[in-house]
This record gives C-alpha cells, structure tokens and sequence, in this order.
C-alpha cells in the first residue's frame, strides 16, 4: 500500500511540473521579450500566443502543449501500468498535468486553458479517441471561426467519445467527464463573450 501512495504521489508530482513548464510563455517571452500574460486574454496558451506571433506559432505552441500533455501519460502506463483496472495511474498523471497547464508554480499559477494539453492526454490514454475530438474541434473552429467554440465543443463531447468509440476503463471516461467540466470552465469568459457576440474571431 505504502509503495502505491509513493508512485502515486511521484506521477503526481512529475506530471504537474511538467504540465507546468508554461511553453507559450516562453516563446513569446524569448522571441519579442513581452510577457504574454499582458497581451489579450492573459493566458498562456496557443490562442493568445497567435496575437503577438501569428498563425505559425500558434501551431507550435498547440503541438507542444499537446505533446506536453501526452508525455506523462504515456509514461504512467509505461511504468506505473494499471494496476487499479480503471486506468488510476494514466488518470492521474492526466488531472496533474492540465492543471499544471492552467495552474502553472512556475507563473505564480497564471496558466492556459489546458485545451491542447488536454487534448494530449487523451490522445495517449486512446489516441483513436483523441483523433476524433481534434477532427471535431479542427471542423468546428475552421467554420465557426471561433477557437473557444469548437474547444468547448470538442471537449465537451470527449466524455461519450471515450465511452461509446474507445470503449475504453471507467477512470479514462470520467477522467474526461471531470476533464470537460474544468476547461468549459476556465472558458466560462468566452462564454460569455460568445452569447453577446463579442467574441474574437481566428
């Protein structure tokens, strides 16, 4: 028992320090020497870092924070596996890591939204499933314009997309489910700004 709490606690630990490393801020940071959270909306992520840096940054920010997402994921079922049978380890490292995204120490725990580092997460607990919810929120955003749409879309289907196309352990699903709740969550402004109209535009 002592011995799971131990690894429990080190996924834990790992995984939000490395959701932490606050990627958009850094670039941004070493390309115009600005401080991101100054600039639009003050978050961290892809979004914002494609008003300073434009489109093409915008994607590499998306893919590293996805691939930061993925990382310790995919490290959790190498080493800890599943013990549990509802994927507890994967699970977890998935929690610590959008919230050291969106709650990053290293930014006073001024972070993203957790979208592509989320959509990372799924992506390596199935990765089929987490193709379907990045076509979905790529379909959604292309048309509607809006990134926050199609993110809060997109991640608010990822639930019923994990359970009826990845047929995939319980904790995967809720973990989606709990997952879906936060980023629609940290997105509750763009809400507000979509009912109104107010809401930019990619």
């Amino acid at each position: 028992m002592s011995e799971i709490l131990i690894i429990v606690g080190i996924v834990l630990l790992l995984s939000y320090l490395i959701g932490s490393i606050p990627t958009g801020y850094i670039i941004v940071k070493l390309k115009t020497g600005q401080d991101i959270r100054t600039v639009g909306s003050g978050s961290t992520g892809a979004t914002n870092v494609k008003r300073v840096l434009g489109k093409k940054w915008f994607f590499t920010v998306m893919l590293l924070d996805a691939f930061k997402g993925a990382l310790p994921v995919i490290l959790a079922k190498m080493w800890a596996g599943d013990i549990s049978g509802v994927g507890l380890f994967p699970v977890l490292a998935a929690v610590a890591v959008i919230l050291g995204h969106s709650k990053p120490i290293f930014l006073q725990f001024k972070g993203g939204k957790s979208v592509a580092s989320g959509v990372g997460t799924i992506l390596a607990l199935n990765w089929q499933v987490g193709v379907v919810i990045a076509v979905v929120w790529a379909v959604i955003t292309y048309f509607s314009k809006y990134v926050s749409l199609g993110s809060i879309i997109a991640l608010g289907l990822s639930p019923f997309i994990m359970h009826y196309i990845g047929h995939a352990p319980v904790g995967y699903t809720a973990y989606c489910a709990l997952g879906a709740i936060y980023i629609i969550y940290l997105h509750r402004q763009n809400i507000v700004r979509l009912l109104k109209g107010e809401e930019n535009k990619v």
